[in-house]
């Protein structure tokens, strides 16, 4: 009768160390995941409170020093699995191990992915510095930028980044996220900024409107980054939306009638008043013509990237791609800490500018200007990593 009370006592201890150490673990679980977690507000995540990420980590420091945190379905499926330890049953130490497997598995495969993230980036880095590297006789005419050249980085103090945006490459619904994000609770959904409302520059801050020691202080300590696309397509995408637009009246007398006046022979009067019948073949002479090139630097949206953003003398810690659009900018969201509530817009892709297109609009184009174009956006496809296009005819 004793050694079974002996048993007994000793199956009890045995389960209660089970349950100490079941309950321990879990407890030491959620700690670890609430210590992850940015100080954000909960209730409202685009109240006032969003703001303030006083002792959380900035978006440069997860980019390079990541925590890597593990994702919520993990805790659950670790919350879940280790329920049967709280009945005391035999079954315990099994359902432990298979859960704390299991959970380790789903934080493997998130390391995984996000070291793979982490590497694509780097790559990306790195191409852009030897880019600036193996051409610095043309990359860096200029040794010091002056404030006027940093009006197309937009700044949120909030989430310490800097974006530099590009026209056609999604600017517009960056813009609108750059405006939740720095509005303190103004906006929460960005699709409902009306896309004129975006373009609108007193809406966002950019890097000009600082001193130069804010400036320097915060291209330091901010996470910058950029979004690009393949240069021709996104040529391709400024013409069609700025010449064959009924609407867009202001590039028609501005642009479209000087283009018609100087590549155009014969031109009738109509024509030389409206300027909204602009051919591609115009704008390519009109783009490659030495005469442009002197009179004034080319309108923003088909200004080269090189030259819009500077990144031989800013060094942006992030480069997305227009084809990897929603992937890349999604990162950048997690990484500013509010990925779990705010996602990039998704739109309908029928209207976008695609390759087929591109190559359709070259066809006309004779290999002589085909060369002198590519002449011109040639850093942009060599910084970002862009192939030269099969149906480039290059002399």
């Amino acid at each position: 009768m004793k050694p079974a009370l002996l048993e007994v006592m000793r199956m009890n201890r045995i389960c209660r160390m089970v349950l100490a150490t079941c309950l321990g673990s879990f407890i030491l679980v959620i700690f670890y995941f609430q210590s992850m977690l940015h100080p954000v507000m909960r209730r409202n995540p685009f109240g006032v409170d969003i703001c303030c990420r006083k002792g959380s980590r900035s978006p440069l420091q997860e980019l390079y020093n990541p925590t890597q945190p593990v994702p919520r379905k993990a805790l659950q499926s670790l919350r879940t699995e280790a329920a049967p330890c709280r009945l005391l049953q035999r079954p315990c130490v099994r359902a432990q191990h298979s859960a704390s497997w299991r959970s380790h598995a789903l934080v493997l495969h998130w390391q995984l992915e996000l070291s793979n993230t982490a590497v694509l980036h780097q790559m990306r880095r790195d191409q852009v510095t030897d880019t600036c590297r193996a051409n610095s006789a043309v990359s860096r005419k200029r040794r010091v930028l002056t404030p006027n050249d940093l009006k197309h980085l937009v700044v949120d103090e909030d989430h310490e980044l800097i974006y530099c945006y590009v026209p056609k490459v999604a600017c517009t619904n960056w813009k609108r996220l750059m405006m939740v994000l720095s509005g303190r609770g103004k906006y929460s959904d960005p699709m409902e900024i009306p896309a004129n409302e975006a373009h609108v520059a007193a809406n966002l801050k950019t890097l000009n409107q600082y001193s130069i020691p804010e400036i320097n202080h915060r291209l330091k300590s901010y996470m910058k980054f950029l979004f690009v696309r393949e240069p021709f397509e996104r040529l391709v995408s400024a013409y069609r939306n700025k010449f064959t637009q009924k609407y867009n009246t202001s590039f028609h007398k501005r642009y479209g009638t000087k283009i018609i006046r100087r590549q155009r022979k014969n031109a009738t009067q109509e024509a030389l008043r409206r300027g909204d019948d602009v051919r591609f073949e115009e704008f390519v002479a009109y783009l490659i013509d030495p005469h442009t090139q002197r009179e004034e630097p080319f309108n923003e949206h088909w200004q080269t990237v090189h030259s819009l953003c500077h990144p031989c003398h800013i060094r942006y810690d992030l480069v997305g791609k227009y084809e990897t659009l929603e992937e890349d900018s999604n990162y950048v969201l997690r990484l500013a800490g509010v990925g779990s509530y705010l996602k990039f817009p998704t739109y309908a892709k029928s209207t976008r500018t695609t390759d087929e297109m591109t190559t359709e609009f070259f066809q006309n184009i004779s290999s002589e200007h085909q060369t002198q174009l590519y002449e011109v956006y040639k850093l942009d496809f060599l910084m970002f990593n862009y192939s030269v296009p099969s149906y480039l005819k290059l002399e």
